[in-house]
């Protein structure tokens, strides 16, 4: 009898002593839990009192966020918490060129571009883009540019409409908006880019944007126009006023519409009209249309547009009424199923001609491209470049092998 009192006794403790074993257990953990609770609530008052001491806070680029349009560094200060918001982005080249035309090394400092941007409400938004080329400009002006490339206030007014008012980028083709280095895989902005719609081209105005409807969006724009005259195949190029050249601008008009129902697709068309020159009768026309999409590894981007300029020989006789230009890219990555970074390998076929009729009915030669590369992002915001362009203009031909580096913040 004694021996049961005894074997009941130590089962008795032994169960009182496992649930206080349990039950301390279980407040440990809850304490974890809590301290793991209180050091983010820490943390986040750390931040916060960092921003109100400095005015702004380190927001970081999201890549998959875009504001009307615009490149994810562009648009960071549409999604910033703190009024003011720093971003950028900057690239470099080598390029080794030898053929027909020239043997040429290059090796250029190619861009820096801050991106300054502030919120006086969640309604109204100052964004603005300075960029410095080619490593600088020297006491007497030789060397690169430093332009204000856009200065705009943004009225957020709904989803279906917003006001756009000051220096702006013109919303046309698929690179002049999205022009950062991460965002296309050639070393170079391809010719289309350059000299038929002529990235960067950016004018002063005013433009309204939104969606009409989930997936569908529109821009209209009303701005100071190209200023074209006869410049060879840059025609359209030098025609643009930027943000001190003109004086005296005529008025130009811009819409664009993109489709973006479909998950990774971004279809679209973009055109413009504006006198060629505000001494002739003379209209320029450019339109487009424009595609970029993503599936699992690979993309597919490229843009087809056409020039016309009419009664061209109020000009000059020589001076260009048709011009176009389009290119195709096809890429793939090839660690698209990893997580360390992406290595898309990519070939672009690209045809250009800015001269291709004249008022005097003769026309210039087509530029025909064909490159092939590899990008290499160890970072979503950083990339290495590798190209290999095939180009022919004419019975010239020219071959350039190209490497870059370029980031964006």
């Amino acid at each position: 009898m004694n021996s049961k009192k005894i074997t009941l006794s130590l089962l008795t403790a032994l169960t009182l002593t496992s649930t206080a074993f349990a039950n301390d257990k279980s407040e440990i953990a809850q304490l974890k839990q809590e301290m793991s609770e209180l050091k983010e609530i820490t943390q986040s008052l750390i931040d916060e009192t960092s921003d109100l001491k400095s005015g702004f806070n380190y927001t970081t680029v999201d890549p998959t966020k875009s504001h009307s349009g615009l490149a994810s560094a562009a648009s960071k200060v549409y999604y910033s918490k703190s009024p003011l918001s720093i971003g950028g982005y900057g690239e470099m080249y080598f390029a080794s060129q030898e053929g027909d035309s020239t043997d040429k090394r290059t090796l250029d400092v190619y861009r820096f571009v801050p991106y300054i941007g502030y919120k006086f409400t969640d309604n109204i938004i100052l964004n603005t883009e300075i960029e410095f080329e080619h490593g600088g400009v020297d006491a007497k002006g030789n060397g690169g540019e430093v332009i204000m490339e856009f200065m705009y206030l943004d009225f957020l007014m709904d989803k279906k409409y917003n006001l756009r008012v000051g220096h702006m980028l013109m919303p046309m083709g698929l690179i002049n908006e999205r022009h950062e280095p991460t965002l296309f895989t050639t070393v170079q902005r391809p010719n289309t880019s350059k000299n038929i719609i002529p990235s960067t081209w950016h004018e002063s105005g005013v433009m309204v944007y939104g969606e009409i409807t989930e997936g569908l969006s529109y821009n209209f724009a009303a701005t100071s126009a190209l200023e074209t005259g006869v410049n060879g195949s840059k025609w359209l190029r030098d025609g643009r006023g930027g943000s001190y050249k003109q004086t005296d601008p005529s008025l130009g008009f811009t819409a664009r519409l993109d489709y973006t129902g479909t998950n990774g697709l971004l279809l679209g068309t973009s055109a413009y009209y504006a006198p060629s020159e505000s001494t002739t009768k003379s209209a320029t026309t450019i339109t487009d249309v424009h595609v970029d999409y993503k599936v699992a590894g690979a993309r597919v981007y490229g843009t087809y547009a056409i020039v016309n300029r009419s009664q061209a020989g109020n000009i000059a006789t020589n001076a260009v009424d048709k011009a176009y230009g389009g290119y195709l890219n096809l890429s793939y990555d090839l660690l698209s199923s990893s997580s360390t970074g992406s290595l898309p390998v990519f070939v672009q076929y690209e045809d250009m001609n800015a001269e291709d009729s004249r008022a005097d009915g003769t026309s210039g030669d087509a530029t025909k491209t064909t490159t092939l590369g590899i990008n290499y992002f160890p970072h979503e915001q950083v990339v290495l470049k590798l190209d290999y362009a095939m180009q022919s203009k004419g019975s010239t031909d020219d071959n350039i092998a190209s490497v870059s580096m370029g980031f964006i913040f």
